[in-house]
């Protein structure tokens, strides 16, 4: 159902380097890239990111409840992807681990903006 999810940024240079970072890590490339906007992700394939400075000119802000989950191929992926985003500038919004007993796996955290990400894998 999703296509792909834009978040804002205020310093479009330095979001780009923390999620050209991360679509490396998860093999994913830049697919489009104009006007101050810049996505990540394969024609056709599953949804991808965007990043942009607000259209209205206004600074970018963060949704309050509002995240973009990252799916990992496995647990040590989730591991590195955490690794990465702190790295490039990202904070800890919760170390990678279990969450609960159905064997869900995630790390959580912000990107430079404030805009809050987890990378997760089921099973």
């Amino acid at each position: 159902m999703i296509g792909y999810v834009t978040l804002g940024t205020n310093d479009l240079a330095r979001g780009a380097r923390f999620y050209d970072a991360l679509a490396a890590e998860m093999g994913t490339p830049r697919m489009m890239e104009y006007d101050g906007f810049i996505a990540w992700g394969v024609p056709n394939g599953p949804a991808g990111i965007g990043l942009t400075k607000p259209y209205n000119g206004q600074p970018a802000s963060v949704g309050n409840g509002v995240m973009v989950a990252l799916e990992a191929k496995d647990r040590a992926q989730v591991d590195r992807l955490y690794d990465v985003a702190l790295a490039h500038g990202g904070t800890c919004e919760g170390k990678p681990g279990p969450r609960g007993d159905s064997g869900f796996y995630a790390g959580y955290f912000r990107d430079p903006d404030g805009n809050k990400l987890n990378a997760f894998v089921m099973g």
